[in-house]
């Protein structure tokens, strides 16, 4: 049985830790407050980028651009798996991997070549590890993503996807739901889903339902064709942001279920610690009994 010393130096160190949680669930909290707003305030911008692309595309003759082109027989696939750049976050890091994974294994059952473009240490670390081909990694952002972060990385991907390295490119990351639910999502970000070309149809017309006559200029074609770049890099800082939500939001409520955990083995180690001294003062007292005994004997 552990003496008193060291049921002390347990509850107190395990007080510290408790300390610790704390306050990084109180960081976690008000990161994610700051992490919410951005993906608000981005909403709009994302929103209308697909509207403009929309009624651009349906202006004419645009499904022949480089970012919309579709193979027939891919060969090659990137996926591109959002992880954090540190742990104590519960199961975020490994629910991404773990999809990434498995889109990788379905893709080489069907005798594709997959290739890694990762964001975020824990990803680029456990591709790594296990071997896996890894192309490009960024790191050091998942916390506080920027769009300048999200067009380093559409860049890469966008040149590599037009040079015909690879035919598809895959996104997984966690999309925010709320501080408890993250929900794990596979986006196609190349080529360009063609139905989102096609989504504004409804909103190009006047209120009595009239169609809206545009001028274009320059020709619709150019136009859309920096407007493509423009949306996968949007679509990936939105899931950037999405990522760093969910980041915070699961980090915090790891650190609520951790200090919850720490105060209850506290209360168990109190308990032990108090059954401790009393067993320490019974023995005391039976043998300052037996000590008297044998003095009046």
């Amino acid at each position: 049985m552990a003496s008193t010393q060291d049921l002390k130096r347990r509850v107190r160190s395990i007080s510290n830790t408790r300390k610790l949680t704390r306050a990084m669930e109180l960081v976690a909290s008000a990161r994610l407050r700051r992490a919410q707003q951005r993906i608000e305030a981005m909403r709009p911008y994302a929103d209308r980028m697909l509207e403009l692309m929309a009624g651009t595309a349906q202006a004419g003759g645009a499904l022949s651009l480089p970012l919309l082109e579709r193979r027939e027989n891919p060969k090659a696939i990137a996926i591109v798996p959002v992880t954090g750049d540190r742990g104590l976050a519960g199961a975020f890091n490994a629910q991404v991997l773990r999809r990434s994974f498995a889109e990788m294994r379905d893709a080489q059952t069907e005798g594709k070549e997959v290739r890694f473009f990762t964001a975020g240490k824990r990803g680029e670390s456990s591709v790594r590890f296990r071997g896996y081909p890894l192309e490009r990694s960024w790191t050091g952002f998942s916390d506080r993503p920027s769009y300048s972060d999200a067009q380093a990385i559409a860049h890469v991907v966008a040149d590599a996807f037009v040079a015909g390295e690879v035919d598809r490119v895959l996104v997984v990351y966690n999309a925010f739901v709320s501080p408890l639910v993250q929900r794990v999502t596979v986006s196609e970000l190349l080529p360009v889903p063609l139905h989102l070309l096609e989504s504004g149809e409804e909103s190009q017309t006047h209120e009595a339902g009239q169609p809206i006559d545009f001028f274009f200029e320059p020709e619709p074609r150019e136009i859309l064709a920096r407007l493509l770049p423009v949306y996968v890099e949007t679509e990936l800082y939105r899931a950037l942001l999405e990522s760093a939500a969910s980041e915070q939001g699961a980090r915090m409520t790891a650190m609520r279920n951790a200090s919850k955990a720490a105060g209850e083995l506290i209360d168990t180690l109190t308990l032990a610690m108090n059954r401790a001294r009393q067993a320490e003062i019974t023995q005391e007292i039976l043998e300052v009994v037996a000590g008297a005994d044998a003095l009046s004997g």
